[in-house]
């Protein structure tokens, strides 16, 4: 596909595709293991998923940081013509990416118990949380380098092997958790297996691109690595701090509920948290297909084509977030017996916490893909305004203010405020940088002649034909 010259509608819905396909097969590994856990073990099993998700986003973003921050500044130098400084910064966000990988994957394997109760974790949940990390804890570098390798892999022009990685390892993690959970019978610990050998096998065809022709990533010595490595950091940070804030922020959660409200309402969260990210993972689609597009053409000053690239991603953030919103408001409790055996105690409160909660769908997709957007056009720090607001000042903040100003209900509100408010910001940032991306045109004869004839006495003495020349110029 041609980035800088192809047809863009065309070439941003191929991308689309692609992105969405690979995105919603990475949030499958933690609907399918909900859906039989929840089965299986009940509201425990699942409340125990809600535990997890915030070691399972921390490890994601990790790749996320340095693979979409790699990404972003390789794709712009490609746009400028500078192919092996882009192979550096791929080289200098692999190395960068297995130091972090490195730190947290030793926490995660010593103190998995005190991991597990910060998290919200009591007695009864953690065996439960304990026995899914069982297996997974060892697989822990292949998703942060999975995450790493599928932003590059996307903008080395091969979106379709990215999502082939992602499906495949997909479909082995629905076969292998039915039947290492129910067949032979490990419940959840089985879950975390499946999940894990479903991403060897993805992994392995993400790697298998560096072995083709059209692979055109190169390992290159570096030249100023911490400079290079400050750099992803700045770009690729704010899209971080989404998946880390979505782990601070189920922390908090998890532990709120646990006080206003206790286990029934707790196990309602873990089904929202999987809904949740399924519905982020659509948003991260979305701004993953628009930032090869705008990222190169921005380098290559191609102005128009990243408005035209903006305007598609925007209608498709819109798009998906009225239909999530919809869904979710239709159908709630089949929603929950979708994921969990509902008990009376689950089934009395859980369709007024998934109506409260999921109104907060409409603006989400639009506050994601703004970050995207802001990076790809190299604004990071504006980006990282949006996505600290929105991921950690206001609903950390609001989690506590609202409980006690609205009583424990206004818990299910709080993203929905979140949301909004940074929808208001984000208006304001992406305006005050959209007017900066000025095409320019060169003026026509009847312009000419308006400026020719402006009543300035000093100018005229010029001809037309210098008047025209003097304002192409």
């Amino acid at each position: 596909m041609d980035l800088l010259g192809g047809n863009i509608k065309k070439t941003y819905f191929k991308y689309l595709g692609t992105s969405i396909g690979g995105a919603l097969v990475i949030s499958v590994y933690s609907l399918v293991d909900c859906i039989m856990v929840g089965h299986y073990q009940g509201p425990d099993g699942t409340a125990a998923l809600a535990i997890i998700m915030p070691i399972w986003t921390t490890i994601l973003s990790l790749g996320i940081l340095c693979g979409t921050g790699g990404a972003v500044l390789m794709s712009k130098l490609r746009g400028e013509g500078e192919k092996l400084e882009g192979d550096m910064y791929f080289t200098t966000a692999t190395i960068f990416c297995a130091v972090l990988t490195f730190i947290v994957w030793m926490i995660i394997l010593i103190i998995p118990e005190p991991l597990l109760r910060l998290f919200g974790a009591n007695d009864n949940i953690l065996p439960h949380a304990m026995d899914y990390i069982k297996y997974l804890k060892y697989f822990v570098p292949l998703f942060t380098f999975g995450q790493l390798f599928s932003s590059f892999i996307r903008n080395d022009n091969a979106p379709a092997k990215a999502m082939i990685a992602v499906v495949s390892g997909g479909i082995f993690n629905i076969v292998g958790d039915y039947l290492l959970v129910f067949t032979f019978d490990m419940g959840i610990a089985g879950a975390g297996l499946a999940t894990s050998l479903g991403q060897v096998l993805g992994f392995s065809i993400l790697i298998s691109h560096f072995f083709s022709k059209k692979c055109t990533l190169k390992f290159v010595r570096i030249k100023k690595f911490f400079v290079r490595a400050g750099k992803i950091l700045a770009v690729g940070f704010p899209t971080f701090i989404i998946d880390v804030a979505i782990g601070v922020t189920i922390l908090l959660f998890n532990n709120q509920i646990m006080k206003y409200h206790g286990e029934p309402a707790l196990a309602v969260y873990g089904i929202i948290v999987n809904v949740n990210y399924f519905v982020q993972s659509v948003a991260y689609g979305v701004g993953q297909s628009a930032q090869p597009l705008i990222s190169i053409n921005y380098g290559a000053k191609q102005l128009d084509r990243v408005k035209q690239t903006a305007k598609y991603a925007w209608i498709s953030s819109a798009v998906v977030g009225i239909a999530f919103f919809i869904l979710a408001e239709s159908i709630p409790m089949p929603l929950t017996k979708l994921f969990m055996k509902v008990t009376p105690e689950v089934e009395l409160i859980a369709e007024n916490i998934m109506r409260l909660y999921c109104i907060c769908y409409i603006l989400l997709p639009i506050n994601i893909f703004s970050t995207y957007y802001l990076q790809a056009i190299m604004k990071a720090k504006a980006s990282m305004v949006i996505s600290l607001l929105r991921a950690v000042v206001l609903s950390s903040i609001l989690l506590f203010v609202l409980p006690a100003i609205f009583g424990k209900d206004g818990l299910w509100y709080v993203m929905t405020v979140t949301e909004a408010l940074t929808f208001i910001v984000m208006i304001i940032i992406t305006r005050h940088f959209d007017k900066k991306l000025v095409v320019p045109q060169k003026p026509t004869v009847v312009q000419a002649l308006d400026s020719l004839f402006d009543g300035k006495e000093e100018n005229q003495d010029l001809s037309i034909e210098q008047k025209i020349n003097d304002n192409q110029n």
